[in-house]
């Protein structure tokens, strides 16, 4: 049999034949999702760690084995053991109790300081490098002046003024991270406000907010997103930091940064006591910093 009058060629030689099987499609954004989680494994750690405190720290009331604050003077400075998996602390309280919601506290302050931060920096550092000129020049200063403050001094004066607690402790990490994200935002405004598609949408009548909001500020997000997961880590550091010299969260609140105070008094008998709140303050830190390398990584085109 042939295929065409005339010819010789069968029909089947004709047929179209699939380069590759049929994959469903499940099959492949499995595939896909395996390839990205191999490709960009430390992002994917980091988020898995973030996830797992977050979830720990919401079900605090659920897994705590004891409520935080109860003392029992009868089992001061136990030893981890089956009732106390972590121990307990001076008052008899459980170490891992008070663990799991000093996460809540630290979670809350240093996400609160760090988006009030990237709102009022960012908002900063994109309003200067879009409008150059003399409101350019005053940011600047502005923002070295922010630099030359230690983070610890001024917590120290911002709690002097709004007084010890938590509410001073995040105005501070806001402040002194301020700086990063308008230095950061400006320097991308910078070199994204040359780009073809601004001057075609300003020839094209947008006014400069619609420019920001629309075409500029998409483009400037990959930045803004890794510069938020560092500036995050730095905003548990410093919460912690004073937390311990007691500028923040004032006993018996289960700050990290206060458990750690307090246990410097017994560094030799009780050694857990203060090692399990700081394993908790690395962990934190270490998986948002996978995030931002992750992050940067999948953002950079220079990078991939």
């Amino acid at each position: 049999m042939t295929g065409t009058r005339g010819s010789s060629t069968p029909a089947w030689a004709h047929a179209r034949v699939p380069a590759h099987p049929a994959v469903p499609p499940s099959a492949r954004g499995t595939r896909r999702a395996a390839r990205w989680v191999v490709r960009r494994w430390t992002l994917a750690l980091g988020i898995a760690m973030v996830g797992l405190l977050c979830l720990a720290a919401a079900g605090a009331g659920a897994l705590a084995p004891a409520p935080p604050n109860v003392q029992h003077m009868s089992e001061t400075l136990r030893p981890p053991s089956g009732a106390h998996p972590l121990g307990t602390d001076e008052f008899g309280r459980d170490l891992l109790s008070r663990i799991l919601f000093g996460a809540r506290l630290t979670l809350t302050a240093s996400a609160a300081a760090v988006a009030l931060g990237a709102l009022a920096g960012g908002a900063l550092g994109l309003t200067a490098g879009y409008t150059g000129g003399v409101y350019d020049s005053i940011v600047g200063r502005v923002v070295d002046v922010l630099f030359a403050f230690p983070v610890i001094l001024l917590g120290i004066a911002i709690v002097a003024v709004l007084g010890p607690g938590e509410r001073g402790v995040v105005v501070a990490i806001a402040i002194a991270s301020l700086p990063n994200f308008a230095r950061v935002s400006r320097a991308a405004m910078l070199a994204e406000r040359e780009r073809e598609y601004v001057a075609a949408a300003y020839a094209a009548g947008a006014s400069a907010a619609r420019i920001v909001l629309r075409a500029l500020l998409p483009n400037l997000v990959g930045p803004l997103a890794v510069l938020v997961s560092l500036g995050f880590a730095y905003a548990v550091l410093y919460e912690a930091s004073l937390g311990f010299l007691g500028l923040g969260a004032q006993p018996p609140a289960s700050e990290w940064g206060v458990m750690l105070s307090a246990a410097r008094e017994y560094l030799f008998q009780s050694p857990w006591y203060s090692v399990f709140p700081g394993v908790a303050i690395f962990l934190l830190v270490f998986s948002l910093n996978l995030i931002g390398d992750g992050l940067r990584d999948l953002l950079d085109p220079r990078l991939r």
